[in-house]
């Protein structure tokens, strides 16, 4: 065994290109957080610290200001668990791609509950989601969903059966109240 055998790339140390990327990095995650509704940053789990931070920010009028500060939000999310604050951060961005995975996940399940094997569909779905409150009206969205497709008309129904599926998968991940 040789000593570059025993050599691991953990031991490198990062460069200061490389940690001024990460920092820029952590910088664009706080800006898409401050650029969510207040509502929306109370859903994001975080410390007080960054909490604070951000609150902060809506006093700062002054673009070198706001540019130092936005560097101590940066600093800040060194020690949050950052990876999954931009994950939370992109499911309220509409133009992320984890949200487009969301709606189009939804879409295909909204579907299966129309389609041809829809009762089995439907026993699946209430058996992962078993705090599902209005059952009957899901059931009624889906009826008349199904008559829609049928007779090839109005979208409507289809769309409340949606929403209504698109309301609860935002509950279960905490985007919603």
């Amino acid at each position: 065994m040789t000593d570059f055998d025993q050599f691991n790339e953990d031991d490198i140390p990062k460069s200061k290109t490389q940690i001024k990327r990460e920092m820029e990095a952590l910088q664009e995650v706080g800006k898409k957080l401050l650029a969510l509704s207040k509502s929306q940053q109370k859903k994001v789990v975080m410390s007080e610290t960054l909490r604070d931070a951000l609150a902060e920010a809506d006093r700062i009028k002054q673009r070198e200001a706001m540019r130092r500060h936005l560097q101590y939000i940066g600093k800040v999310m060194r020690t949050e668990d950052h990876e999954a604050i931009a994950k939370q951060v992109a499911m309220f961005d509409t133009t992320s791609a984890a949200y487009n995975k969301l709606f189009h996940q939804l879409e295909i399940k909204r579907d299966e509950l129309i389609g041809e094997n829809s009762k089995e569909v439907l026993s699946q779905y209430l058996e992962d989601h078993p705090g599902l409150e209005d059952i009957q009206l899901l059931r009624q969205l889906i009826r008349q969903s199904q008559k829609e497709v049928s007779e090839g008309g109005n979208t409507t129904n289809r769309k409340k059966l949606f929403r209504f599926i698109r309301d609860i998968e935002e509950k279960k991940l905490g985007l919603k109240d």
